[in-house]
């Protein structure tokens, strides 16, 4: 399952930019169709919004986009090009330049993407307020532009439910201690046969993320005020989606027959 398989239409094929993106989507938010349903899933790196997003859009019915894969395309071709991350009018250039081939990568260009470096760099690219601006249109044109069958959406980053979409229904903040998100994601990294970094010094870089992610002056990494938190840290997989399901039954009732099914017995 990729995060963006289920876009309708290839981006290139709305005007190949950033800026062909802004004319599609204010048509679209001008226009009298009926508001898309969409889950906003935030969180931190390895809490597990990814996975839940995920499943939640298999069970639901929904199109799911990882919003934080747009600022890793964006990482990884600027660091493919030389172009530092602080380096904001360049790093605008490549946002706007972004195509839905950027984020619908083959396996071998998926796995850069997923990289540790390639995180760090999107964490310091998301910093700029131009690139943010440039980004926004990607998701919005995203929800506005489902295929046929599909429910809604679920979107999952760091800022879907703050800035991208605050009047979604129902709002999840998924989170965890630096130190399980640490183990999870160094173990992941050995599954892989990376043994390029010490488990303490992953935690340094997941510590230094989260003060980066959680103090820019753009759309800080925070919980949405009326936000459901879900604490993973002593959760497993199915405990998280079903204390999810249980809130997207009850905040989204054209849902709740989709997920009939899916509850657990208990």
């Amino acid at each position: 399952y990729h995060p963006m398989q289920l876009l309708r239409q290839p981006f290139s094929q709305s005007g190949g930019t950033s800026r062909g993106l802004q004319r599609i989507t204010r048509r679209c938010m001008a226009s009298s169709s009926p508001r898309v349903l969409v889950l906003a899933v935030d969180g931190p790196a390895a809490s597990g919004k990814g996975t839940l997003a995920t499943r939640l859009a298999r069970a639901c019915r929904l199109a799911h986009l990882d919003t934080g894969l747009l600022y890793r395309a964006i990482a990884l071709k600027a660091l493919s090009a030389g172009i530092r991350t602080d380096d904001e009018e360049r790093l605008t250039q490549v946002a706007q330049g972004l195509t839905t081939a950027d984020v619908q990568p083959t396996p071998e260009q998926f796995v850069l993407l997923r990289a540790e470096t390639t995180g760090t760099a999107a964490s310091q690219v998301s910093v700029h307020q131009a690139v943010r601006k440039a980004v926004g249109h990607f998701p919005r044109h995203f929800a506005a532009t489902l295929p046929p069958g599909c429910l809604g959406c679920v979107l999952d980053g760091r800022d879907v439910g703050t800035v991208l979409f605050p009047e979604a229904p129902l709002k999840l903040y998924i989170t965890a201690s630096a130190e399980v998100r640490t183990r999870r994601r160094f173990a992941e990294l050995q599954a892989r046969g990376d043994n390029s970094t010490s488990f303490d010094l992953m935690l340094q870089a997941v510590q230094e993320r989260d003060d980066r992610d959680s103090n820019r002056a753009v759309a800080p990494l925070k919980p949405a005020p009326d936000a459901h938190i879900i604490d993973t840290s002593s959760l497993n997989e199915e405990e998280v989606f079903q204390a999810a399901l249980t809130l997207v039954r009850k905040y989204c009732p054209e849902l709740k027959a989709a997920t009939e099914s899916l509850m657990s017995a208990a």
